[in-house]
């Protein structure tokens, strides 16, 4: 009866992790938890890095942008998934569908962007440090972040088009916990599912190509570190490089299996993995990783709080 209905329905059934109840109360409280660490840390980013005067520079710059593009990213899937685990209904409808595809698209490309234009901005400071005003100025920083949050229309447009296109001649039925483009191949008839391919290969190539330039980026920073006559410039270097490589690295790698993948009928907890590792740990993580290795940032937070707190003391003591 259930398969029925979902076929003749216009909305979707995601099945999640689970049919067990306790395991999907035990799933809802997880991700909550990840879900609040994600926006507690990316929050914190956002706001040192426009209250503190001394992380000012185009790298935090970029940092609390992609803050802002990972709270957004966060709150695309984690949320319904919660609620769909507590409420136990996997529904989700048609155009709520639709929105989930094209903003993890559009946010998915915009974090690629970010990322590589990170890369570049570090290059630039370790290995063109007497012209790195004149690169990175102030105007066209605002012109790069401006073009990164543009871009991901394009590919978050070419995906919904192409995706909800075909038909689907199966039971309306995803075996995730979100709407994943590689779910809706397995439902589609003959060769509909063709365009959708198309645009898949389209954006890997671009996202390959993100990922030579940050890899040459990189290669030519690693170059340069040991050239460096002082054991602190070399170890500053290190702590503002690595956490960035890590986050390129471990994003990419995830989203390329999950994409490159053949799919097959049966949904395999390698599958659900996976989709965790591109599209909730980065976001949670992220925060964490830029600020446990940058002294600027862990300095920064307590900075501001003590402030704060001095601040109201001394106000309370000038009323006596």
């Amino acid at each position: 009866m259930m398969m029925t209905n979902m076929t003749i329905m216009s909305g979707f059934l995601l099945l999640g992790f689970s049919d067990i109840r306790e395991l999907q109360i035990l799933h809802a409280l997880l991700f909550l938890v990840m879900y609040l660490l994600g926006l507690a840390g990316n929050f914190t980013i956002i706001t040192i890095t426009m209250l503190d005067p001394k992380l000012q520079s185009p790298m935090y710059y970029f940092l609390k942008h992609l803050a802002l593009l990972d709270l957004y990213y966060l709150s695309v899937t984690v949320p319904q998934s919660i609620h769909n685990s507590l409420t136990g209904s996997g529904y989700i409808s048609y155009a709520q569908c639709v929105l989930q595809v094209f903003f993890l698209m559009y946010l998915g490309r915009d974090d690629v962007a970010i990322l590589t234009v990170m890369s570049y901005d570090r290059y630039v400071a370790i290995c063109l440090p007497l012209h790195y005003e004149v690169i990175i100025s102030p105007t066209k920083c605002r012109w790069a972040v401006t073009a990164v949050w543009l871009i991901g229309v394009i590919p978050g447009t070419l995906y919904i088009v192409t995706t909800f296109s075909i038909r689907f001649c199966r039971d309306k039925i995803i075996h995730q916990f979100f709407c994943d483009v590689p779910q809706f191949l397995k439902l589609s008839c003959s060769n509909d599912y063709l365009a959708v391919v198309g645009v898949v290969a389209f954006m890997v190539l671009l996202a390959f190509a993100c990922f030579i330039a940050i890899a040459l980026s990189y290669f030519q920073i690693f170059s340069t570190v040991p050239k460096m006559p002082s054991a602190e410039g070399r170890s500053k270097v290190f702590s503002t490089c690595l956490p960035h490589l890590g986050v390129v690295s471990f994003y990419l790698f995830t989203g390329a299996c999950a994409y490159l993948k053949p799919t097959s009928d049966s949904t395999t907890a390698l599958d659900l993995m996976l989709s965790i590792f591109y599209t909730v740990l980065p976001p949670t993580l992220n925060p964490i990783m830029y600020s446990l290795r940058n002294e600027a940032m862990k300095g920064a937070v307590p900075k501001l709080l003590l402030g704060r707190a001095f601040t109201q003391t001394k106000t309370f003591l000038s009323c006596f």
